[in-house]
């Protein structure tokens, strides 16, 4: 979805097509929901706040500094920027804050999408990941009821934020930065993961389930073009992004619950397995190459012609994707963790040893009967 969004910027297609492709960039609210849903489900008690930090950083930067340096001689110049260009001018210090994924807090467009554009995302998930130990510790004892609860309380809150931005146009609201913005949709993944760990097992069908994106885009589009005078309808296009997240989760808990009852899905195929382990490098180099694309052919006049450049650069981005997560993802990520695992048992060893003996603040032994 968020491929397609964006080829738009080089090769459109003609007609209503292109309406339902700028509806792409609701793909990272999919990807923000499911971030909580499976970062919870897989979450462990005996793994440490910091080991859980350590592990996020490990899977994520390390792809994102390759992806920005890729990024930059592609997005910036050191000359004059051309009127009408997508260049940006060469600014340290507004990259140094893509290197540490803070670009994000800024809702200027020179610095949100500063560095590696798409990555402003990722400085939305390390908040997340931020707040994901503290989350987990009011989730825990809400059980599968409470969970569910929460769950509906965090999809009414992101309904009443976006209705207070609707009647208060000129209040601070507008100004909140878009880590604070999309936290529900994170938490909303968290909620359900932890009522399915809890014993929640949701009948709903996956075609219910992830036919509901569809519902909600297309709703969304048929709103904007012919109900715009239809009350209640008229407010679709405003409330997509938190009908699209509820849509997102019923898509998740549809899917897990098949899996979880033992029944295999198009989706576990090896195929979509393999892809789904190179989607984030994906994500993170896909529009490099597509405005790599822009710089050197100029942009491309709709036409049903650019599906041949929608494969050239599909199959560009996945090759790439694989690159980066064979040669850089993948084997940095694990030397990272093994590091800290080593860490981490010796840590122990040394606090059991301590213990077994006797060893007080000060250093002193005193012989103890176990």
């Amino acid at each position: 979805m968020v491929f397609f969004y964006h080829i738009l910027v080089f090769a459109p297609l003609p007609g209503p097509i292109t309406k339902l492709f700028a509806q792409g960039y609701y793909g990272v609210t999919f990807f923000f929901v499911l971030s909580g849903f499976v970062l919870t489900w897989s979450a462990r008690p005996r793994v440490s706040t910091s080991t859980f930090y350590w592990r996020r950083f490990a899977r994520i930067w390390p792809s994102h500094i390759v992806a920005l340096l890729l990024a930059i001689p592609v997005f910036y110049t050191l000359g004059t920027v051309p009127e009408g260009s997508f260049l940006k001018p060469f600014d340290a210090g507004i990259l140094s804050l893509s290197v540490v994924l803070l670009q994000g807090w800024w809702l200027a467009p020179l610095i949100l999408f500063s560095g590696n554009p798409a990555a402003w995302t990722l400085t939305c998930e390390a908040f997340f990941y931020a707040l994901h130990p503290w989350i987990s510790r009011v989730l825990v004892p809400t059980l599968r009821r409470g969970a569910l609860f929460f769950a509906g309380g965090v999809v009414l809150y992101a309904f009443v934020y976006r209705l207070s931005v609707i009647l208060w146009p000129e209040s601070v609201l507008v100004l909140v930065p878009l880590p604070v913005q999309r936290l529900p949709e994170f938490v909303l993944g968290m909620a359900l993961a932890w009522a399915m760990r809890s014993g929640w097992r949701p009948r709903i069908h996956p075609v219910i389930g992830v036919g509901s994106m569809v519902v909600v885009i297309g709703a969304s589009l048929l709103s904007q073009r012919y109900l715009l005078g239809v009350p209640i309808l008229q407010y679709i296009p405003t409330f997509t992004n938190e009908l699209f997240t509820v849509a997102c989760a019923l898509a998740i808990v549809s899917l897990a619950s098949r899996s979880l009852a033992g029944k295999r899905s198009f989706f576990e195929a090896r195929i979509q397995v393999k892809l789904g382990e190179w989607s984030f490098a994906f994500y993170l180099v896909h529009a490099t190459f597509i405005y790599i694309a822009l710089r050197i052919f100029g942009f491309q006049e709709p036409s049903w012609r650019n599906i041949l450049w929608f494969f050239a650069l599909l199959a560009v981005d996945i090759v790439a994707a694989w690159a980066l997560h064979s040669f850089v993802e993948r084997p940095v990520e694990k030397r990272m963790r093994r590091w800290k695992d080593r860490r981490d048992q010796a840590r122990i060893a040394t606090t059991s040893d301590e213990a077994s003996v006797g060893v007080d603040p000060l250093g002193d032994e005193r012989a103890r009967t176990r």
